[in-house]
């Protein structure tokens, strides 16, 4: 592709405002969605020019539209000048960015911080709802270190090294070996402990190193300096047009420096702890005895300013924030990097006759982090219980308890992981199973409940199977009625309702939800509660009960730990699918996309927040372009696209936003957004962004999973939605469809008539000299007289 230079229409906003003589200038500014796609496809011209922007998300033109506003040529004025913003690169690309699937509980409990209800004036309960979660993903952080140091330094270093039988079968931990190296410098338990940290120790730097990386990347771009609007400093309809949501530099980094701490003192602490507990045995020396409960009391002194950090300060949206607490941000890791190199030295201290026996002691650290866990998100959920209270939106998923079903999952995920590693290694590094003890009992019960879990989803499949062709037997009838001049064929009209049942089943999304985590939330109690009361693993535990519940429960160890590797498998082939194919990212990628729209507001380790790099680049786009020509600009957004739009368009000014006008079409704002993020796309959000734009058209289909109506409330709706687009455009062949026509779904919107004349309505609506006129209940959007079914839809959709 071609680069072209930056021309006048990216000045910035500083610039003065000019406009030239071709007042009649439009604009069509183009926004993929899901799975992205090439400029080439969008502007339909295989001769495209980068306007401006980089290798990563860029905007171009048509070779031949690459001056459009400075043309003489009136032929322009019929047609906008079609412009595409391509940010695949923001979520695609290299293979290797599937390893980002592995910190998947990090981006769940993230979106947990975005899913709390509306609520109108109890900023207290905000921020307690907003503490809660970054508690939560300050556990999990624990968790996964945590897991490392059972890994690395309890199985491998340990147990494993400490048994002759189990060193034998491993060559590569002989020189850990007391009786393997005879005596060598290494065997020492403490110089083991030492050297195995280096694992967790590196994992930790690495997540922090990718933090900080993905943050200048990605990140790192500012939105156009504002000042707030008078309804954002009281609250507003949403906090997605505040002048600093898009930029939470100084909270991440606070976040990063908060659980890099905390990961190097989890470390140190495993360390640590092991060598105190052999110095405070009956005749041990009593100057360790007491540097160990020093570096113990500092560790702890550390974890209480980690806890503090993370609870002093949520985000600040109200203005672009740019300072850094550099004595956080910068002292904190460090003081924890000096108590680990501490920790290190006091464990590899020379200890004469201390040998390694047992496990270390890891249940109550896993125990206790269960605990904490279940006992957040049951607080979290009282709270979201009262928020949603104070101003219910029927529309919110599980009457607002989304976000403490999520962030179960997110804690679930988590144990189920850790667990499930820890058994695989083990069994991996103790092939008889009898030479070492194995990890916690506590992480055994974790993995032991996978096979459960999946036989609740696969009940809950069955259900959505059985759901699914209930749904397209009644849907039969309506598609004949849908195409009532055309000779009926039932494969077709049962492929037609098969396609339109499948799509509603994304509304049936919550219930899964719901299901999964409550069921999650017990089988977690009860992993915790059996090994704190037994101590013993489950096979074993069940011993002298039934034959069956004996057989389930060694059943359910067994599969366990084999089923968590087989996942992780899955995970990382999967999510490398999806950045490779485009066709399974529209399937696997729209969860994804979702989670990564988000900021880091609760975890700093989460996957990037690709919008914060896309809504500032469209944002300046937008208001630049306007602000130099002052011609008509229609934002075009497809599927994810839409979402980027409006958050766009709720970033610009009022008088710029004014000028503009939306066309959305696969849009998920309200079918997910909507429903899962009510406090900030719940229906006084999208009611807002209504009546502040000039004026906004939504395109759905009733075969789209992904896309659907806005159901605005009121009269409001007749202005926004069309009713359900046609698909197939044909049921049969004829005179214009000769061959048959494809069932569309959620792509290629661009191939319906009704596409190309909503966007001609709205652009003839728009005013090159002066904003339109308000649309009122008199003066509606184009298009509103002749959808009458749009506020309804259809039950399907």
């Amino acid at each position: 592709m071609e680069r072209a230079r930056e021309h006048d229409s990216t000045g910035g906003l500083d610039q003065p405002a000019r406009r030239p003589g071709e007042t009649g200038t439009a604009l069509e500014l183009l926004v993929h969605g899901v799975g992205g796609t090439t400029p080439q496809e969008m502007l339909n011209d295989p001769r495209t020019v980068r306007i401006t922007g980089d290798d990563i998300a860029a905007v171009f033109r048509r070779a031949d539209d690459v001056d459009a506003e400075k043309s003489a040529d009136d032929r322009r004025r019929d047609g906008p000048v079609p412009e595409a913003y391509v940010w695949c690169n923001l979520t695609s690309g290299n293979g290797t960015r599937a390893l980002w699937l592995l910190l998947l509980p990090f981006m769940v409990v993230n979106l947990a911080h975005w899913m709390r209800p509306s609520a109108r004036g109890r900023r207290r309960t905000v921020r307690l709802y907003g503490l809660l979660v970054r508690l939560t993903g300050l556990t999990l952080t624990v968790l996964l270190v945590a897991a490392a140091c059972e890994v690395a330094l309890d199985l491998a270093a340990w147990q494993c090294a400490g048994t002759r039988a189990c060193a034998d079968r491993h060559s590569w931990l002989g020189f850990l070996s007391p009786t393997v190296s005879d005596g060598g410098w290494w065997s020492s338990p403490g110089r083991r402990l030492a050297l195995a940290s280096f694992v967790p120790t590196a994992l930790t730097v690495l997540l922090w190193y990718l933090s900080r990386r993905t943050w200048s990347d990605y990140e790192s771009q500012q939105p156009p300096a504002r000042d707030p609007e008078p309804d954002e400093d009281g609250g507003g309809t949403t906090a997605l047009g505040r002048p600093g949501f898009w930029y939470g530099r100084r909270l991440v980094a606070r976040l990063r420096a908060a659980h890099t701490a905390a990961g190097l003192v989890t470390v140190a602490a495993a360390v640590a702890s092991a060598a105190a507990r052999h110095d405070r045995r009956p005749g041990g020396p009593a100057v360790l005895d007491i540097l160990g409960m020093l570096l113990e009391a500092a560790l702890a002194a550390c974890a209480v300013a980690v806890v503090w950090v993370v609870c002093r300060r949520g985000r600040s949206e109200r203005r672009i924030d740019q300072e850094l607490d550099e004595r956080f941000v910068r002292r904190l890791p460090l003081a924890a990097l000096v108590l680990l190199a501490l920790a290190l030295l006091y464990a590899g201290w020379e200890r004469p006759g201390w040998e390694s026996a047992g496990r270390l002691p890891g249940d109550a650290t896993f125990g206790g982090l269960a605990l904490v866990q279940g006992l957040l998100v049951i607080v979290l959920a009282g709270v979201a219980h009262a928020l949603h209270r104070t101003d219910p939106d029927r529309r919110a998923v599980l009457r607002g308890l989304g976000g403490p079903a999520v962030a179960m999952l997110a804690c679930a995920l988590g144990g189920v992981m850790s667990g499930g590693v820890s058994q695989r290694v083990s069994d991996w590094l103790d092939g008889t199973g009898t030479s070492i003890d194995g990890p916690p009992v506590l992480l055994t019960w974790q993995a032991s409940v996978i096979p459960p879990l999946i036989l609740v989803l696969l009940v809950l499949f069955g259900w959505l199977a059985h759901r699914a062709w209930q749904l397209a037997r009644a849907e039969r009838e309506a598609v004949a009625r849908d195409y009532p001049d055309e000779a009926q064929d039932r494969a077709r009209t049962r492929r037609i309702a098969y396609t339109r049942a499948m799509a509603s089943l994304t509304d049936r999304g919550p219930r899964i939800v719901a299901v999964t985590s409550g069921v999650t939330l017990l089988l977690g109690a009860g992993a915790l509660v059996g090994a704190l009361t037994t101590d013993e693993t489950p096979g074993v535990a069940a011993r002298g009960t039934y034959p069956v519940v004996h057989g389930a429960a060694e059943t359910a160890q067994a599969l366990g730990s084999w089923l968590i590797g087989l996942g992780f498998i899955l995970f990382v082939t999967w999510g490398r699918r999806a950045y490779k194919d485009a066709a399974a990212r529209r399937t696997i990628g729209i969860l994804w996309d979702v989670g990564t729209f988000w900021p880091r507001a609760a975890h700093p380790f989460a996957p990037p927040c690709y919008a914060e790099r896309a809504v500032p680049d469209l944002t300046w786009r937008i208001a630049t372009w306007t602000r130099v020509t002052g011609g008509r600009l229609v934002i075009s957004g497809h599927s994810q696209g839409s979402v980027l739009a409006a958050a766009a368009a709720w970033q610009l000014t009022p008088s710029t936003r004014k000028r503009v006008a939306l066309l959305t079409y696969g849009s998920p704002l309200e079918r997910l957004y909507g429903r899962w993020f009510p406090a900030h796309f719940g229906p006084a959000a999208l009611g807002s962004l209504h009546r502040e734009v000039d004026c906004w058209r939504n395109l759905y289909r009733l075969t789209d999973p992904i896309g659907g109506p806005v159901r605005l409330p009121g009269n409001h709706d007749l202005g926004v939605d069309h009713v359900p687009l046609q698909d197939p455009l044909s049921y049969g062949r004829n005179d214009l469809h000769p061959l048959p026509a494809p069932i569309l779904g959620h792509s290629d919107y661009q191939a319906d008539p009704a596409f190309a004349e909503e966007r001609r309505k709205l652009l003839a609506r728009l005013r090159p000299d002066l904003p339109a006129p308000r649309h009122t209940a008199e003066q509606p959007c184009p298009g509103a007289e002749a959808d009458p079914q749009s506020s309804s839809g259809r039950s399907s959709a």
